[in-house]
């Protein structure tokens, strides 16, 4: 295992052993473990073969010899044994915001609640308001998490079904019954989460194709199996339908099933019009029109061309305004990944990544960046082991360093997430702010204030004149929190008066700010940052889901700042600084 996979163990270790009323002082030796593991300044590794590890503090020799294990291993009987104590239930209402292991003890010692389904009877019977430590807005919020649990389980990340979509396709286009063929719905569109999978084929032999759809051997159900269609659930509980259809109707079909809803009704509507009948099916005449059908449309750009339109990218089709654009010939040219040059939120092992600033460089260089920013956590994260000013200041110093290395394969950018605190303050002093080359501010904490109050201490943070970027301003994370509260409109005024960027984060678990914001926002002159959040090489990657998220805000190269050149980009900064 590695440090990170270990921190997570032992913080397992000490949520199983508080639902089990352990001793205290042993729980909280294992949560302090995990947090001397995240402040480790010398590689793990390295302590292990010098036998230095219980010399750290927050770590004794015997917790030594347990992280030791787990790191050479894997394996650590203790956790195995004290997993299989715990009723499964009780592991998954911790998935209920609010709900900590201590509450979960308490529902369980004293209600016996032991499943999701017990703990939403007794909430609606309004029994666990009566208990010590919660009350009706605790109920409350029980229910409401409840509510979205189940929602949530119904959809998937878009970017972690990624690898299931490529394999089907790639297994589709390697049958030579098979002319086309691609996966439409809401994973073709962009959204940041899917429900089913969608996949329009071209054959003239459908069975073919059908037999080796269902015989996929991640395929766990066979739902419905027919000559055009068939539907199967995969192991992870995905269902995924398959739809073939000659290939003089595959575009109009692959169009209609990559939707939107809204989108669709437009273009029938725009259809009809003209005297025609658009369906999954293709063109028929409309009442008494005695024009000739459009012929020859075998691609979607030539569907879109019948009807007078440019053709619209998929990621537009959400039935805002893309037919309007489409008719005057004005449709936004989307950004690509290859206009990125470099991106600035991103961390290293300094506070809760988990490579240090040449391994981030090199990475970035890989991609065929020209920079890369680095801003890990500031001191009030003290659970992403976050910066203090003279820790932070040494990390400046060594980005200087590198910069003037012969050997530099990429600039970094110096940076900071600093810590919006809950009065609107900034978690750093200034004379540290000031000798960054950006600051990105950020919400990590008091994330229930309300709407007002949030808004206010956004926007007070806002005010201060180091700050360059908002990072991930609403603080969801996708099918497992909801937004905070707050007036969005207010944030979005400000960033244009103060010249700040609101980014996209491009984790996608994140994908904030929202795509739907961008419509507008984009339009008015904002200026956004598409970032990775990185806290390892590889999450570089997420970049493309940002880009897809600057694609269905229609979002241009010109509306992103990391699409600018090294040198475009300092005199930006420059510019701002003075």
């Amino acid at each position: 295992m590695d440090k990170s996979e270990i921190i997570e163990r032992l913080e397992a270790i000490a949520v199983l052993l508080e639902l089990q009323g352990e001793n205290p002082f042993k729980i909280r030796a294992y949560a302090q473990g995990a947090r001397a593991l995240e402040a480790l300044e010398i590689p793990l590794d390295v302590l292990i073969a010098e036998d230095r590890l219980a010399t750290v503090r927050g770590i004794g020799s015997a917790l030594a010899d347990k992280i030791t294990a787990l790191h050479e291993s894997g394996e650590l009987p203790l956790f195995d044994q004290l997993k299989a104590k715990v009723a499964p239930g009780l592991l998954e209402m911790l998935e209920i915001p609010g709900l900590g292991a201590k509450k979960v003890r308490i529902l369980n010692k004293d209600l016996g609640i032991d499943s999701i389904a017990a703990l939403q009877s007794a909430a609606e019977s309004g029994s666990i308001s009566n208990l010590k430590g919660f009350g009706v807005k605790s109920e409350a919020k029980i229910l409401q998490g409840i509510r979205n649990r189940e929602a949530y389980s119904a959809r998937h990340l878009r970017w972690n079904v990624i690898p299931v979509v490529e394999n089907i396709l790639s297994g589709l286009r390697s049958l030579e019954a098979v002319q086309q063929a691609e996966a439409a719905g809401s994973f073709r569109r962009g959204l940041e989460t899917v429900g089913d999978l969608d996949f329009i084929v071209a054959s003239k032999d459908p069975e073919v194709v059908m037999d080796w759809f269902v015989k996929q051997s991640h395929v766990s159900e066979i739902t419905a199996r027919g000559q055009t269609k068939s539907s199967v659930r995969l192991e992870d509980g995905l269902q995924a339908d398959l739809r073939v259809v000659p290939a003089s109707q595959y575009a109009f079909a692959l169009h209609h099933f990559t939707g939107s809803k809204e989108h669709n009704v437009a273009l029938r509507k725009r259809a009809l019009q003209r005297g025609l009948s658009l369906s999954e099916w293709g063109f028929d005449v409309r009442g008494g029109n005695s024009q000739p059908l459009p012929s020859n449309i075998d691609n979607e750009s030539a569907l879109f061309d019948a009807l007078g339109l440019a053709n619209i990218p998929p990621e537009l089709r959400e039935g805002y305004d893309e037919l309007k654009l489409a008719e005057a010939g004005s449709l936004p040219k989307l950004i690509k990944c290859s206009d990125i040059k470099g991106a600035f939120h991103n961390h290293t092992n300094a506070s809760d990544g988990h490579e240090n600033l040449e391994d981030m460089a090199e990475g970035a260089a890989a991609r065929g960046w020209e920079y890369i920013g680095i801003a890990d956590h500031s001191k009030s994260s003290r659970q992403a082991n976050g910066l203090n000013e003279e820790r932070l200041l040494r990390q400046v110093d060594a980005i200087a360093a590198y910069n003037q290395r012969d050997d530099a394969c990429c600039h970094i950018f110096s940076g900071c997430e600093c810590d919006i605190l809950p009065d609107g303050s900034l978690d750093l002093a200034d004379s540290t702010l000031e000798k960054l080359d950006y600051v990105i501010i950020a919400v990590h904490s008091a994330f229930t204030q309300p709407r007002e109050q949030m808004t206010r201490r956004i926007l007070r943070a806002m005010e201060h004149p180091f700050v360059t970027m908002l990072a991930h301003p609403t603080g969801r994370l996708l099918l497992k929190r909801e937004p905070y509260e707050v007036d969005m409109e207010a944030i979005i005024e400000k960033a244009l008066a103060k010249n700040i960027a609101i980014e996209i984060n491009a984790n996608p678990k994140r994908l904030d700010m929202d795509w739907r914001w961008w419509l507008k926002a984009a339009k008015r002159g904002l200026k956004t940052s598409i970032n990775p959040d990185a806290h390892r090489v590889e999450q570089l990657g997420y970049i493309a889901a940002g880009v897809l998220t600057a694609r269905k805000g229609g979002l241009t190269a010109n509306s992103v700042l990391n699409t600018q050149s090294l040198t475009e980009i300092i005199s930006w900064l420059e510019q701002r600084e003075s």
